[in-house]
């Protein structure tokens, strides 16, 4: 029987774990990326290879080992190397002895005829037919859209929240839940059971949080791993984070479309050229972030990611342009939590003395004016 797997990117394995199930295929579910993952990684890539090139190729050898025959993966297109990825990496799993198939679908818009060939190779395999397909493609596009809500919900309470790490112990709770529901009528149930498990976790209203934006490369904000848990960390220093990525929303706008115009008109002054992965949306997303209200920004970014190198070096005149602090993180296989943990208490003790400083000052304007 033909065992498929795909790279453990976030929660999203979820939806993919049910689309590839609902096709017939027997699923080797990734395991979320660990120390031993990344050193696997490490232990085969070139050496300035960016950390998520590693951590998924660690997943693919630990998925390899587990029996996986067929690995779906991405491409891309554009000056960021990750386009060529997926076919460095098959070339390296092979050379280490291991017999599998790799399928690397680009975006659509890139080559359709391409990728409809690829998909109707999968499909063949499989012996799905498209009105199945399209109906398997629908739920799972149903369920990763409620992960992306559940994620946004529980970092919107995470900073009100009095028992700390309850929204987290809730939020996994309803990981598994959403798991479990396969229909469009069971996840529907499942949002509405997950939403009200949510939305009951005791907190204190008198609370006034930061609002942060997290930007970067897809991987590293998408994988908690890879970030490690930024979000929450964030979350539990009493900050409302809001990533610049969410998978269905990418899906939509990145994958099946050519981004969203509001972000790259927002970075036309700054940077009007397309560089390749999301260099360019981080800085658009930065300038729509603080026009929204937001305290700060937070960049996330792997060590050697050139668009996001080249979005780093506009990042400061864009702060100083539109008043929003933003603090560049580069993460690599020597990251480690406490570094990372220390510099966003700073970040956050900064945020919370300037909105203070900014608070009194209007207060002192309007007591001028009466």
């Amino acid at each position: 029987m033909i065992k498929v797997s795909f790279a453990h990117m976030g929660y999203s394995y979820l939806g993919f774990k049910q689309l590839v199930e609902d096709m017939g295929f027997e699923v080797v579910v990734p395991a979320s990326p660990s120390p031993a993952t990344l050193d696997k990684g490490v232990q085969y890539a070139p050496e300035f290879a960016c950390i998520p090139f590693k951590t998924v190729l660690g997943t693919y050898v630990e998925v390899l080992e587990r029996g996986a025959n067929l690995i779906i993966t991405s491409g891309g297109v554009g000056p960021c190397r990750a386009g060529l990825y997926g076919v460095l990496q098959e070339k390296i799993l092979r050379d280490l002895g291991y017999n599998f198939e790799m399928v690397i679908f680009d975006p659509p818009l890139t080559g359709l005829w391409s990728f409809f060939t690829k998909l109707r190779k999968i499909l063949k395999k499989a012996k799905v037919s498209w009105p199945a397909f399209i109906d398997a493609l629908r739920r799972a596009w149903t369920k990763l859209k409620l992960l992306d809500e559940l994620e946004q919900l529980s970092t919107s309470i995470r900073p009100y929240e009095i028992k700390r790490g309850e929204t987290t112990r809730i939020f996994h709770r309803c990981l598994k839940i959403a798991d479990k529901a396969r229909s469009l009528k069971e996840i529907e149930d499942a949002r509405q059971e997950c939403r009200g498990l949510l939305l009951n976790v005791q907190r204190d209203p008198e609370r006034r949080p930061l609002k942060i934006g997290i930007i970067g490369e897809i991987y590293v904000l998408l994988e908690p791993f890879m970030n490690l848990e930024i979000e929450k960390t964030l979350g539990e220093m009493g900050a409302i984070t809001h990533r610049s990525i969410y998978l269905a929303q990418y899906a939509k706008t990145d994958v099946l479309a050519h981004g969203t115009e509001d972000v790259r008109q927002a970075a036309y002054p700054y940077l009007n050229k397309f560089l390749g992965g999301h260099g360019q949306n981080s800085v658009g997303e930065t300038i729509i972030y603080a026009k929204n209200g937001f305290d700060g920004v937070v960049q996330i970014s792997p060590f050697t990611c050139i668009p996001e190198m080249v979005a780093k070096s506009i990042l400061p005149k864009v702060s100083r342009d539109f008043g929003i602090p933003v603090l560049c993180l580069n993460i690599d296989e020597q990251t480690g939590r406490a570094g990372i943990e220390t510099r966003l208490e700073a970040f956050t003790d900064l945020l919370r003395q300037r909105r203070e400083k900014m608070e009194a000052k209007r207060n002192a304007s309007l007591l001028l004016r009466c």
